[in-house]
């Protein structure tokens, strides 16, 4: 019971999530840029049912847009660093020599510094904005999963069944897709779970500095920092995405979990 609670639960709740994203103009009850000085920070009402603020704002709707901002740039990173990741990792581990030298060479000098210092680096270089963070972050979270595919990659080509593939005549691409790409599937499903999770925390960190979505375009953590001089005075503006973060990550974290503990299953 418990097993299937630490899967279904978090799914669930981050299908919700996910699904108020999408269609946050059926969910929302105002307009997320809509500014009302009269009604600034409100407390939880009906028409505003997580209150205003310092704007007028309402809560809920910019909780609502803000969520495919800062999931739909996570996913991006993900999928770029995965998919650049897996590729390079693949040749590096498969064919070894030249090619594996110079792709161990890149990720050895991007790991040489921290992966948040170096996106806050290529950042303040490529100016704020949510596209600029998200090709920054891109370009340095690639590396754990180059790291990942091509060591499992090198162990794999000394497997029976990929010796017997090369003798049988299979080309390179077929036994990488068909015979290696499998066998490294699990453990990338594992790693990107918990990774999208400190993505979200970094894309919402980078923001919360400024360097992310500009205002007025609703974001969790832009909203963090909009609420950040009436912490005392309305806390309720950094409280809910403060905890839509929190709630995501965390349900993140154990799906990850649950898919680490049981990567053999699937």
């Amino acid at each position: 019971m418990n097993k299937k609670l630490s899967l279904y639960l978090p799914l669930t709740i981050l299908l919700a999530v996910s699904m108020a994203a999408l269609f946050a103009e059926q969910l929302s009850l105002n307009n997320p840029l809509a500014v009302d000085l009269l009604a600034r920070l409100q407390g939880m009402s009906a028409e505003y049912p997580l209150g205003t603020d310092q704007l007028g704002r309402c809560v809920y709707s910019r909780i609502l847009y803000g969520a495919r901002e800062t999931l739909g740039a996570a996913l991006t990173v993900l999928l770029i660093s995965v998919s650049v990741g897996t590729v390079l990792g693949l040749l590096a581990g498969f064919f070894g020599g030249y090619p594996d030298y110079l792709i161990q060479k890149a990720v050895e000098g991007i790991m040489a510094f921290p992966g948040i210092i170096l996106a806050l680096v290529l950042t303040g270089i490529l100016g704020p904005g949510l596209t600029n963070i998200v090709i920054a972050i891109s370009m340095v979270h690639w590396v754990g999963y180059t790291r990942l595919v091509r060591n499992l990659t090198a162990s794999l080509r000394e497997r029976s069944f990929v010796k017997a593939a090369l003798v049988s005549g299979a080309g390179y691409c077929s036994i990488l897709y068909r015979h290696i790409l499998p066998q490294v599937l699990p453990e990338l499903i594992s790693l990107s779970t918990l990774d999208y999770g400190r993505i979200i925390l970094t894309i919402a960190g980078l923001s919360f500095l400024g360097l992310g979505v500009q205002p007025p375009t609703p974001e969790w953590g832009s909203m963090l920092l909009d609420g950040k001089a009436y912490m005392q005075l309305a806390p309720h503006i950094i409280l809910w995405p403060g905890l839509a973060i929190v709630i995501v990550v965390g349900c993140l974290n154990s799906l990850g979990r649950y898919f680490l503990q049981n990567r053999k299953d699937f």
